[in-house]
């Protein structure tokens, strides 16, 4: 089974959270899938055209093991 991954979450250069798909949405207030979609090439297209560089960023943290 695959594990649940460890996710950090910033805004601009600001860090949101640390933590599990299910436990970043509950923080943010907002649905899993939504978290899923930030990390989506279309999400970041959309972004990076559109925004000042102040977006949510979502990057999955690697175990060292």
């Amino acid at each position: 089974m695959k594990s649940a991954g460890c996710y950090a979450i910033y805004k601009g250069d600001d860090f949101i959270c640390l933590g599990t798909v299910k436990e970043c949405a509950k923080e943010l207030g907002v649905k899993e899938d939504t978290i899923r979609f930030y990390m989506t090439p279309v999400y970041k297209k959309r972004m990076t055209k559109s925004s000042s560089g102040n977006y949510i960023e979502v990057f999955r943290v690697e175990d060292d093991e």
